[in-house]
């Protein structure tokens, strides 16, 4: 097994190798991030080379493929270079899979991004991927090719238990998050009763809402808006404070990939949430003390993810939606 990490994600996976090393087994050698240089040219180009020799080996690629492109097309040329230096396998880790949002035809005369995506890494040589939280379930459809899809839960639901919330109620903060939603208060109700609340949302253009809806019992509940992604933080702030408006306790959040974009940061900190709580799939240095959003990591889930794939192991024990 060799394990490389392409420049977006190299914090991220010198974290998934200390996992790696605390669950090894007795007969496996320590993991150690292998060594892949990346060479800029003048006009913007670039093109990585591995430093040795990769002939044979099952090679993990770690890359979140969030804007600009150039994160993804980095991915791709990585795996391009393993293929072509013999790697029996190739696996790119996606922590953070982007354009997938762009998963259907919304309108007419539009590209559908995510497949599209999913046909370059394929055509690149990737034998699987491994990713969390997409956008839509069914973009796992869009690949021919094998494809882990863990979740956030794994942290984010020991985190609520954490802050020992009582009359708690889980929200979804549109209806595409109410499956998500459901699935965390299912797992949260072993120990109280906890609703869910589902916030309907409508928009006047990309990245604008124009209204929203909260629809479940608000009054006097500690809630918690679980959602996938945090991009501008419109809708999450808008939800936020129309469920304060109506009656909630507190409103708190707990999303997955932190993209924060634009004025996102100034939005969370000048509305009613409590606390925000995103993972280090997309690397933000920044947040570091920030007195209002958390950084939870998803580290040890990768970590034991790759260790099961390469030992032909089931993943699913122990994982929830």
């Amino acid at each position: 097994m060799e394990l490389f990490a392409c420049r977006a994600s190299r914090d991220f996976a010198c974290k998934v190798i200390e996992h790696l090393n605390e669950i090894r087994r007795p007969e496996e050698p320590l993991s150690r991030l292998g060594d892949l240089q990346v060479t800029p040219f003048s006009d913007g180009e670039f093109q990585p080379c591995f430093t040795q020799s990769v002939r044979g080996a099952t090679v993990f690629i770690l890359q979140s493929t969030f804007p600009p492109a150039d994160n993804l097309m980095e991915l791709l040329l990585t795996v391009d270079a393993a293929k072509r230096a013999s790697a029996d396998k190739v696996i790119a880790v996606i922590p953070y899979f982007g354009w997938a949002r762009q998963d259907r035809k919304d309108k007419p005369r539009v590209a559908i991004g995510a497949k599209l995506a999913a046909n370059l890494l394929t055509a690149a040589g990737v034998d699987r991927i491994m990713t969390c939280d997409l956008h839509a379930d069914q973009i796992q459809g869009f690949f021919d090719i094998p494809v882990d899809h863990v979740y956030a839960s794994k942290v984010f639901i020991p985190c609520i238990e954490s802050l020992g919330l009582d009359n708690l109620a889980i929200a979804a903060p549109d209806m595409g998050g109410a499956k998500r939603a459901n699935s965390y208060a299912r797992s949260l109700g072993g120990k109280q009763d906890c609703g869910v609340i589902i916030c309907h949302k409508t928009r006047e253009r990309a990245n604008v809402v124009s209204e929203i809806k909260a629809i479940g019992d608000v009054e006097g509940k500690n809630i918690v808006i679980v959602d996938d992604m945090i991009d501008t933080a419109g809708t999450l702030c808008k939800a936020a404070d129309v469920l304060k408006e109506k009656g909630a306790r507190s409103v708190r959040c707990c999303a997955t990939h932190g993209i924060l974009s634009g004025n996102a940061l100034e939005r969370i900190h000048e509305s009613s949430l409590e606390e925000v709580f995103v993972t280090d799939t997309i690397p933000h240095p920044e947040l570091e003390g920030d007195p209002k959003i958390r950084v939870v990591s998803m580290s040890a889930v990768f970590a034991s993810i790759i260790d099961k794939v390469y030992n032909y192991e089931p993943i699913s024990p122990g994982f929830v939606y």
